[in-house]
C-alpha cells in the first residue's frame, strides 16, 4: 500500500533516525543490520541498497513468520527453548547499528501459548539485549525501528488498509516532500523541552487522570530523553524514574497487543515501587504472568509524555510505536513495566555499572511493555524547594 516514492521517503527518514540515535554519521565499513517481516521486504531492500551506496556492510535477517513462531512455542524442548544460536552474540558485538521494519501478519497466534515460555525464551536471550545496550551506552552502536501497514494491524485497529497506510504516512511525516526536514524541525522543538524540564529540580511527578492516580520519583542524576530517532515515529519525551518511588494508581485506557495476547483497561497499583495489584477488563491474568517475568517485570523502567501538537497519530494504531506516540485531543502518557534506558542517566552512561544501576534506581528485567493513557490529564512537578509546576496539561508541555 505504500508507493515506492514513499518508501525512498521512509528510508530517508530511517537513516537519518538512525544517524541521529547513534550521535554520529555512519562510517564506512561499519555494520548494519536490517532485520524485517516478511511483508517489509521491499523497504529492506531499498535501505539494503542504500547502505551499500555510503560503504556500509550490510547484513539482513528476516525474523521469524507468524507460523515459525507459532510452531516453535508448541513445539520446543526446554533446550530449544532457550537456544542462542552460533553466532548471534559475534554478530551482536561487532554491529555498529539496526534497523527493524515491523510488518506483523498476525497479532493473535500466540494467544493459547503459555506466556511463561514465552517469558523463559526472552528471559535467555537477555545477555543478548545487555551486549547492545552496553555498546550502545559506550557509543558504539545505536538503532532505529518503523512499523509498515498490513492486513493484519488494519484489522486488529478497524480500518480498512488503505486508511491505516495513510496513517502511517501521516504520523512519519513521510507526505511531505522533505521528511527529514520536518524531522528535524522536531527534533529541535522537542530539545528545547529537554531542557526546560531537566532544569527543574524535582522531587516527584503527579499524575491525575479521571482514573490515574500515581507518583514518579524520577530519581538521581537524571535528564530527559525522546525524538532521539530510536522509533519511527517519535514524539514521547521520557525518563527512566527510580523505580521505588513509584506509588498510586496506573491506569491504561489504550488497548495493547502483547505476545499474541490482547489487553483492554489495564489498572495497576504500586507501593513502595512494585505493582502489588493488577486488574483488566480483559487479560488480567496474562498481565500478571508479565509482571511475574522476573524480579524487575512488576517495577516502572519508564515514564513518558507526548505533546500533541507534534503527534498528527490521532487513531488507535494496535502497534505500541504507533500508539506510545498518539497525539489526537489530548496527547498521552504512558509507563513501561520493565527494563529502564540508559540514555536518561545525566552522566556517562558507559560508566553505569550494575552495581551504580541498582544504586540509583534503574530497572532491569527481560520485560519492556509500554500502557498508554490517552485521558486528559494533569501532571504537576513537587519541586525539591516545596513549590509546585504543572508541566503538562491536557496533551501540552506548559513550558
Amino acid at each position: 500500500m505504500l508507493t515506492e516514492k514513499i518508501l525512498e521517503r521512509y528510508a530517508d527518514v530511517l537513516l537519518w533516525a538512525l544517524a541521529t540515535a547513534k550521535k554520529a554519521a555512519l562510517k564506512k565499513n561499519e555494520t548494519v543490520l536490517i532485520q524485517y517481516d516478511l511483508p517489509a521486504l521491499p523497504l529492506a531492500e531499498i535501505l539494503y541498497g542504500r547502505l551499500l551506496d555510503i560503504g556500509i556492510n550490510p547484513v539482513q535477517r528476516m525474523v521469524s513468520t507468524c507460523g515459525m513462531e507459532l510452531s516453535f512455542y508448541r513445539k520446543a524442548n526446554p533446550n530449544q527453548l532457550t537456544f542462542i544460536a552460533p553466532g548471534d552474540k559475534e554478530l551482536y558485538k561487532n554491529i555498529h547499528g539496526r534497523i527493524f521494519l515491523h510488518a506483523p501478519q498476525s497479532l493473535t497466534h500466540l494467544k493459547n501459548i503459555d506466556p511463561a515460555r514465552i517469558g523463559k525464551f526472552l528471559v535467555a536471550r537477555k545477555p543478548l539485549k545487555d551486549i547492545l545496550d552496553k555498546r550502545e551506552e559506550q557509543r558504539h552502536y545505536s538503532w532505529t525501528l518503523c512499523i509498515l501497514p498490513t492486513d493484519e494491524l488494519a484489522r486488529q485497529a478497524k480500518m480498512s488498509l488503505k486508511q491505516y497506510a495513510a496513517q502511517v504516512v501521516k504520523g512519519c511525516y513521510l507526505d511531505k516532500d522533505d521528511p527529514v526536514a520536518a524531522w528535524k524541525n522536531i527534533h529541535k522543538e522537542v530539545m528545547n523541552i529537554k531542557k526546560w524540564l531537566g532544569s527543574l529540580s524535582v522531587r516527584h511527578y503527579h499524575l491525575e487522570s479521571a482514573k490515574m492516580d500515581l507518583r514518579i520519583t524520577p530519581g538521581e542524576k537524571r535528564k530527559w530523553a525522546g525524538v532521539s530517532g530510536h522509533n519511527v515515529p517519535s514524539f514521547e519525551v521520557f525518563v527512566s524514574p527510580d523505580w521505588h518511588g513509584t506509588e498510586g494508581v496506573y491506569y491504561a485506557n489504550q488497548p495493547s497487543f502483547r505476545s499474541g495476547n490482547y489487553v483492554q483497561d489495564v489498572r495497576i497499583t504500586f507501593a513502595k515501587g512494585r505493582a502489588v495489584k493488577v486488574e483488566a477488563g480483559q487479560g488480567a491474568e496474562f498481565v500478571k504472568k508479565q509482571l511475574a517475568m522476573d524480579k524487575g517485570a512488576a517495577q516502572v523502567g519508564e515514564f513518558s509524555l507526548t505533546d500533541k501538537r507534534f503527534s498528527r497519530i490521532d487513531r488507535f494504531m494496535a502497534e505500541t510505536l504507533f500508539d506510545e506516540n498518539f497525539g489526537g485531543k489530548e496527547g498521552n502518557c504512558h509507563i513501561a513495566l520493565g527494563s529502564s534506558y540508559s540514555d536518561t542517566y545525566a552522566g556517562n552512561p558507559a560508566r553505569l555499572t550494575p552495581a551504580l544501576k541498582n544504586q540509583l534506581g534503574f530497572n532491569d528485567s527481560a520485560l519492556h511493555w509500554d500502557l498508554v493513557n490517552t485521558e486528559p490529564k494533569t501532571v504537576t512537578a513537587h519541586l525539591t524547594d516545596g513549590k509546585k509546576v504543572i508541566v503538562y496539561d491536557r496533551g501540552i508541555f506548559k513550558i
